[in-house]
C-alpha cells in the first residue's frame, strides 16, 4: 500500500488545474443527508403524567376515608 501512495503522488503532479477564462463555469450542487441529534422525546406527556398523579391522589383519599369508615363501624 505505501507503493501506491507514491504512485498517486505522482500522478497527481502530472495533472495541472486549469480554469478557463471565458465561458461558462457550472458547479454541480448535490442535496446530501444531514444527520441530526435524535430528540428525545417523553414517553408520558406532563399532562398525562399530571392526570395519573390526580387520579392516584384521589384514590389515596378515597382508601382513607373507607378505611376511617371501617375503624369507626369496628368501634361503635
Amino acid at each position: 500500500t505505501v507503493s501506491n501512495t507514491s504512485d498517486m503522488a505522482e500522478t497527481k503532479s502530472m495533472f495541472r488545474e486549469v480554469l478557463p477564462k471565458q465561458g461558462q463555469l457550472y458547479v454541480e450542487d448535490i442535496t446530501t443527508m444531514v444527520l441530526c441529534k435524535p430528540k428525545l422525546l417523553p414517553l408520558k406527556s406532563l399532562t398525562l403524567e399530571k392526570l395519573e398523579k390526580m387520579q392516584q391522589a384521589a384514590q389515596d383519599t378515597i382508601r382513607q376515608q373507607e378505611m376511617t369508615e371501617k375503624e369507626q363501624k369496628i368501634t361503635h
